[in-house]
């Protein structure tokens, strides 16, 4: 019994060293080598003061910004989330309407029907930093018009910020909103 006892204990203590400490160090020495950034967030700057972290998103109102998907957290990173309502909630379907009729009030070029479906839905984290392609190319007008812009120049810089799938095949194609933004910010010079 005594045996069992030690053999059971040695066998637990051997799973804590293996899963609580060699399973984390070497997912961290992974994050070192194959991550961007050495697994740290990447900081992004304007006029040398950090803005913000490109892989959190943030809540852009104003015009002249590029707008990100909503937030079910109002971005808050400590409380990263879904609302959990399913897509017949009536709650849950008066908040994505009054979202559409906002967009639309800040886009009138648009049809409803033209509308993203992601400028108007929230992503299961609440802080999806980056939106499609697509969902940038509907803004350009309104940004260019609030910048005293042509829409030709915001188009050039909307597409340098496109990030392309990994190997033309993994994943898709996005924008990043914070980089695109300051990429904005930084042509005002």
């Amino acid at each position: 019994m005594k045996t069992t006892l030690i053999k059971s204990a040695k066998l637990t203590l051997m799973f804590c060293l293996l899963l609580g400490v060699t399973y984390v160090l070497v997912l961290w020495i992974f994050s070192l080598v194959a991550s961007p950034n050495k697994g740290n967030a990447e900081l992004i700057t304007l006029n040398g003061k950090v803005v913000g972290a490109a892989n959190v998103g943030q809540k852009f109102t104003k015009d002249i910004y590029f707008w990100g998907r909503p937030s079910a957290v109002n971005y808050a990173a400590d409380a990263s989330g879904g609302s959990n309502k399913s897509i017949t909630n009536k709650k849950y379907l008066k908040e994505v309407e009054a979202r559409i009729d906002s967009f639309l009030a800040h886009h009138p070029y648009l049809k409803r029907s033209e509308v993203p479906v992601e400028m108007v839905t929230a992503s299961g984290s609440g802080l999806d930093p980056d939106i499609t392609p697509q969902c940038a190319y509907v803004q350009i007008k309104r940004v260019a018009l609030a910048r005293g812009m042509s829409e030709s120049v915001v188009k050039e810089i909307v597409e340098k910020e496109i990030e392309k799938p990994f190997l033309g095949i993994f994943g898709t194609a996005k924008v990043n909103v914070l980089k695109l933004n300051v990429a904005l910010e930084e042509t005002r010079k």
